[in-house]
This record gives C-alpha cells, structure tokens and sequence, in this order.
C-alpha cells in the first residue's frame, strides 16, 4: 500500500490528467449551449452520452404523468457535468467500466404494482469502453433494455447511486455542492467522535475520507431507504469496511454537531446495512485540488466552479496545448533552419525543393538525411505531443487529438509507420469494438478483447486498482 505520501500525491496527479483531457472545454461548451436552448438530447449527443430510452413508450407504458417528470430531469440534466463526476480508475483516470448508476428513482405502477423506475447512466465493460461513451437509459427491475443488451452489470449499484447526489448532474441545484462537499469548512473540521480518534481506524490509504460530512450524508441516504435508525457501512478500498452508526438529535437535526459511532464491520455482516455511497465518503477530488493549489477555479467545470468558488467570476487561463504555433528552429549544418506548414504540410523553409529531393533519396538508399528532414520525420512518427495525443484518444477526445496533430503537422500531411499512427489506428480498431458491443455482438474469433498496454487488468472486466478504493 502506499505511504500517505506517495498516495495523496499520486491521487493529484491522477484527478489533474483527469481534469485536463476527460471532459474538454469544447464539449462543455457545446454541451451547455445545447441544454440551454431546450435540446438535452443534442447536449448528451456533445457529451458522448447515448440515449437508450423513448418517451413516447414511456408515455404508453407507465403514463404521461411519469413521461413527465421523466422529460423534465432530462431538460435539466448537464451531461457534461455528469461525466466530469462519474467514478473512475486509476491509473489512467477512465470511467469506471461495466457500472450502472441510477441518476433519479420514480414510483411506477409494473407488472407487480407500484415499483421504483430507474433513470440510469452506463459505462461499457472495459474490452468495449473506447470513446469512453456512456449509456443512458430507464431500468425497471424486469429485463434488459434493447439499447444496452450486453452489459455485465444492469442492476443500479448501490455503491454508486446519484440519485442522492442530484446535484452532480442536474443543473438546477448544483449549488448544493458547496455545502455536501464541505467544502463551506474549514479542512480538518471532524465531528466529535466517541471513544478511541477515528484516524487510528482509518486504513493508510483511505486519506481524503470525507469524515466531517459522514453523519450527514448517511442521515440522509436512512432517510431515502425508510431507515430512521440504523447502521451504514462504509467501504473505504477493496478490502476496508467500517460501520457507521450516527447519533444526533432527532432526524439528525438536534442541537450540536452530530457524532459518530464507528467499527470494523465482521465480514459476515457487510450486507445487513446499507452503504454509504462513493460520492459521500471521500472528499471531492476538486476540492483537494483547489485546497491543495493544484489548480485554478477557472480550469474547473463552470458549474463546480460557482459552487465551490462562489466569488469566482468567469473562465481562467486554459490548460495549454500541445499545438505549435509558427515556424520552429531547427540546428542543421551549422545554420538555424525554420520547419514550418505550407500547403497543409509540414516542410523545411530553408531548403530548396531539388536539395530535399537529393536528400529523401539518399535516406532511402539508407543515408543519413538533413536535420530538418530528420526534426520532420520523428514528428510523425513520435512527436512531443504523443502523449497528450494518446490521453486525449484514451479520453474519447478523438476530436482534440486530431487538432494536435494537424496542428503540428498540418492537415493534408499522410502519417508515416511510427508510434503516432499506430496510436491513430488502435483508436479507430477499439471504436469498432464499441460499435460491436452496442449492437449486441461479439468480437471477431480471431481477435478477442486486446490488453491494454497501460492499464494491468485482472481476470474480471476492471482494472485493478481504483481510483476511489
């Protein structure tokens, strides 16, 4: 396990990559001026979010009424908010594969009376989760829905219900986010606890727990279950539970802060209470970051922004890009050389075309070409930018990392054999895998679900190590 060190530095750096290439500027953009003017299916369309649902069935099954309500959170959904706040895995930062989160409940007459009706969100398995899209659609508890017909996990996860956190994606009270976030405290601000200090329970990497806001949320998450007293698990990692009993005043809302009853849960007893869901037992990975002076308000979603940083006013500095704007220097022969666009390719300025054609055939006769020939060729096939290009394709930003590499090589240049191009074309192959997996068939024999070189896997659809535990 890490040292507490090691692993808040690394959980940083983790979020920071997360925060500059998940959720781009021009998604939320796009995104916001679509939900804006009435079209959330146009806004989830900009967040890479799939609609698995129709309203007019909804309509005929269950009612206008629910089609309704139903209609009216999604006019209010921020798509782009949902995936800024979406679980992910480390070590690369992508959404947490095979997961269904439910966004809202709705008390629907079924097949066995009333029952509960879904609004949920989806993450592919991980052999299809190219583009990093994400599903939504309505589950009832009765049968798979058509639009997602092969994923492992159709049944809402507790673990990971948003349905408490409402303000994680609806634009209508993403102001609660200050308050449930704590991030209206001061750091450090824990509740009374009774008996021994609750950092000695605490597991090494369980650092960014959320204690100071644990008795509320779990008042309310009893609440929502019709529980008014009971316990409430706490799933800190894979292998760290606690029980959390709060004691307050009546409904929580006594006087005095309220305290907390914690233990280690008995493996036998993890499953008698209900858990704690994921976004209220660690701190918001925003909030560290700006705590911490890791990042600036203006580089945050503009919804977390004004609910975090309520005196924020307007965007900041962009992230920078990896775009090269002008001619670049190049030392050849003794002389400085500019390379630069022209035509949509990238050239050597300071050549004339005769003396690049004498040197392209004496590199293909296996001699050594010009400098400025050669600054050329490693920009192909392994620029600078590979690794922003490769985040921003691991993303789903296929869109920016096009724009980095015409940026940097022009528009009309033909990618030679190199890192750069099989990036490109590892891309577009696990696009058709997702493609694959949306229409409810299986890869080809020959091929099967490849290893990613970067992410270690385990025998089950998920990496091993998570972001949150």
């Amino acid at each position: 396990m890490l040292t507490p060190t090691a692993y808040g530095d690394s959980r940083r750096s983790l979020w920071l990559r997360v925060r500059e290439y998940a959720v781009p500027p021009s998604m939320i953009e796009t995104a916001t001026t679509r939900r804006t003017a009435g079209d959330w299916a146009g806004a989830c369309a900009a967040a890479g979010v799939d609609v698995d649902l129709d309203l007019r069935s909804l309509a005929r099954t269950h009612g206008p009424e629910l089609a309704a309500r139903i209609r009216a959170d999604l006019r209010h959904l921020a798509p782009d908010l949902l995936r800024w706040h979406l679980p992910r895995v480390a070590p690369d930062g992508l959404l947490r594969p095979g997961l269904t989160m439910t966004l809202a409940r709705y008390e629907a007459a079924g097949r066995d009376g009333r029952q509960p009706l879904h609004l949920v969100a989806r993450t592919p398995p991980a052999w299809a989760d190219a583009g990093q899209r994400i599903g939504l659609a309505l589950w009832d508890g009765s049968r798979r829905e058509a639009g997602d017909p092969r994923h492992p996990h159709p049944r809402p996860a507790p673990r990971f219900r948003l349905d408490l956190h409402r303000h994680l994606w609806d634009a209508r009270r993403t102001d609660e986010l200050r308050v449930r976030s704590g991030a209206d405290r001061p750091p450090g601000a824990h509740p009374a606890v009774p008996g021994p200090d609750l950092t000695g329970r605490l597991p090494p990497g369980a650092l960014g727990c959320a204690v100071d806001r644990w008795a509320a949320e779990a008042g309310i998450l009893l609440r929502a279950e019709g529980r008014p007293t009971a316990a409430v698990s706490v799933r800190l990692g894979a292998r760290h539970r606690l029980v959390l009993e709060p004691v307050a005043g009546r409904d929580g809302d006594g006087p005095g802060p309220p305290t907390l009853r914690i233990a280690a849960a008995r493996r036998g007893d993890r499953s008698r209470w209900p858990v704690l869901p994921d976004a209220s037992t660690w701190v918001p990975p925003d909030l560290e970051l700006l705590r911490t002076g890791s990042i600036e308000a203006g580089r945050l979603h503009p919804l977390v922004a004004s609910a975090l940083v309520p005196d924020h006013a307007g965007a900041g500095t962009p992230p920078p890009t990896d775009r090269a704007d002008g001619p670049r220097l190049v030392d050849c022969r003794g002389a400085r050389h500019r390379i630069g666009l022209v035509d949509g390719v990238l050239v050597p300025l300071d050549h004339d075309p005769a003396e690049i054609h004498r040197e392209e055939l004496l590199a293909a006769l296996t001699g050594t070409p010009l400098p400025c020939l050669q600054v050329i060729d490693v920009a192909h096939r392994q620029p600078e930018c590979l690794t922003g290009v490769r985040e921003r394709l691991d993303h789903g930003d296929t869109a920016g990392a096009l724009a980095v590499v015409t940026g940097l090589l022009g528009p009309d240049a033909l990618l030679r054999g190199g890192a750069l191009r099989d990036e490109l074309e590892a891309a577009v192959e696990r696009r058709t895998d997702h493609r694959l997996y949306r229409a409810g068939l299986d890869l080809p024999a020959h091929r099967g679900p490849r290893p990613d070189r970067r992410r270690p896997r385990d025998r089950r659809s998920g990496p091993r190590h998570a972001a949150f535990g």
